[in-house]
Formats: structure tokens, sequence, C-alpha cells
């Protein structure tokens, strides 16, 4: 039987994994991976202005959010997405929120995982859904939590990217073809209708990292002709024979 391949996307809020990484979860979903996607709120405080100018209340602008993003999961054929609902601006995730997400570690044992930028002074939820990630990810490999389980191996953090890369020391260094996926990417895009000031912004970002991949594929000497493209900063160094 062919080993399990699987990734782990934590998302601060109920949109973010459709603008930063859909792409690759499309990707990889099509590569064979089951890719799991923890909404750790539905940024319906914060992320939800369009709603709350439409006069929703809190558990209506909750509700659409959170069939939006099923819209978009199903769209990108995500493997499995939960929704915590701890509340966003500001999210704040508490002792049992966290061991719960050690459990989603190490049921899921993702070969990579995927969050937000360490820094980002105009949403500290992003951030902090980073240094969670990274503290979850230390105790998921501990032999001493819960002994006998499973422990978490070591996988890759990629940080995808922020919305002002130049405002929050985010360097990427990974590029990741997305042209063959563009189209599930752009639906699901398109299913987050409470934010659709950011549909054609996130379509010029991959646009952008199109152009880049092509140039560090190989530029004018024959570089991949990807169109489009989304862009990763390692935390940690890799070993890779292929990514």
């Amino acid at each position: 039987m062919a080993e399990r391949k699987s990734a782990l996307v934590i998302s601060a809020h109920a949109a973010d994994f459709v603008w930063r990484c859909g792409g690759a979860i499309a990707l990889h979903q099509a590569r064979g991976y089951d890719v799991t996607v923890v909404c750790l709120s539905y940024g319906e405080r914060g992320e939800s202005a369009r709603l709350w100018k439409d006069g929703k209340t809190l558990g209506e602008v909750k509700s659409i959010r959170r069939k939006e993003a099923e819209a978009a999961a199903k769209a990108l054929n995500v493997h499995d997405i939960q929704f915590f609902d701890l509340g966003d601006y500001p999210l704040v995730v508490d002792q049992d929120s966290k061991m719960r997400l050690v459990d989603v570690l190490r049921s899921v044992q993702p070969r990579f995982m995927l969050c937000h930028s360490k820094y980002d002074p105009y949403n500290t939820d992003h951030m902090y859904a980073t240094e969670v990630a990274l503290e979850v990810r230390m105790i998921a490999q501990a032999w001493g939590h819960n002994p006998g389980e499973q422990v978490l191996g070591a996988p890759q953090l990629y940080l995808f990217e922020p919305h002002q890369t130049e405002q929050m020391g985010w360097k990427p260094d990974t590029l990741l073809d997305i042209t063959e996926v563009w189209d599930q990417k752009r639906a699901a895009i398109e299913c987050m209708e409470g934010q659709q000031h950011l549909w054609d912004y996130y379509t010029n970002v991959a646009e952008n990292r199109g152009n880049q991949f092509r140039r560090n594929s190989g530029g004018q000497a024959g570089g991949r002709p990807a169109r489009f493209a989304e862009a990763f900063q390692s935390v940690f160094p890799r070993t890779v024979d292929e990514l």
C-alpha cells in the first residue's frame, strides 16, 4: 500500500486559506494528498465588514462565513475542513483548543503545514495563529505528551503570503506553480462573497508570482511557462528530493 500523504493548513480566519494557499491545496489534492484545513475562527468580527453593513447579526455573519468557506473548500477538493469557532479580533486560543489542535496534528500526521507570516502588524490574529501552530507542532512531537499515541514527525511549516509583504519581514524561498489548478482557486475565491474587494487583488498576486516562477525556473533561457503561482517561506531547513 502506498504511504498516506497528508498536509495541514491552519487558517486564522475562514477565508485566509483561500487567498493565500488555495492553489497549493488544490494542487496537492490532485497529487494524492489529503489536505485538512483548520479555521480557528470565522473572521466574523474583523473580516466581514460587508455583512455588518448589510445589517446581519453575529450569528448570521458566522453562518454565512462558514457556508462560504465550505463552498470554497469544496471547490478546492479539501479532504477535511474543521471550524474551531474561537472568535477573532482578537483571536484567543485557550489551552483546551491548543490540545484539540495537537490531536488534529497527530491524527493528520502532515508531511507539511501551512500558516501565516510570523509578523503582521495589520492583523495580529495572523501572527498569533502561527505562534500557536509552532507551539502545537512542538507539543505533538513530544513523546511525553499522551504517551502511547503516535507522535508527530518534523513537518515543514510554510508561511503563506501576507497581504502587504514588505511590511511583514516575510521573504519567500519557495514558488509553487498552480497554473493547472488556477480555475479551482479562482472559483474558491469567488465563494468569499463578503470580501469581493480581494478577488482581483489575489488574482494579481498569483499572476505576479507566476512571472517570478518563470524568471526563477530559467527565465529567457526557457523557464517553465507558469501563469499563476503561490509563494511561501519555509521555517525549518528543508531536506528534499522533491517538494
